[in-house]
């Protein structure tokens, strides 16, 4: 089992930045890939993120590449999403997610976060 906590999120102007933390707690965290996602009202769950379980292979999507940067700490259990040059479309819910397969656009991880809100204004 792996419980996951996000924290970081909150209100930030266009152009700025946030970096988002999630906790991750569980025997055998750090055999886990782990990834975040983001969800906006009325849409459906998209990717965003993820690393392997070494931290050497990272996967964005495109609309966040250059801008997002995602890490992790397995000494911490501790995965990072680093996020700058925010807009307006990065607004939404953002959750962490683990899995012991690799995660990428099409995969449904096994574990998530509760979500936290990025807000946006422009």
């Amino acid at each position: 089992q792996v419980q996951l906590v996000e924290s970081g999120g909150g209100l930030v102007q266009a152009g700025g930045s946030l970096r988002l933390s999630c906790a991750a707690s569980g025997r055998t965290v750090s055999s886990y890939a782990l990834g975040w996602f983001r969800q906006v009202p009325g849409q459906e769950r998209e990717f965003v993120a993820a690393i392997s379980w070494s931290g050497r292979y990272p996967y964005y999507a495109d609309s966040v590449t250059g801008r997002f940067t995602i890490s992790r700490d397995n000494a911490k259990n501790t995965v990072y999403l680093q996020m700058n040059s925010l807009n307006a479309e990065d607004t939404a819910v953002y959750y962490c997610s683990a899995d012991i397969t690799p995660i990428s656009q099409s995969s449904r991880p096994r574990y998530w976060g509760q979500g936290t809100q990025v807000t946006v204004s422009s």
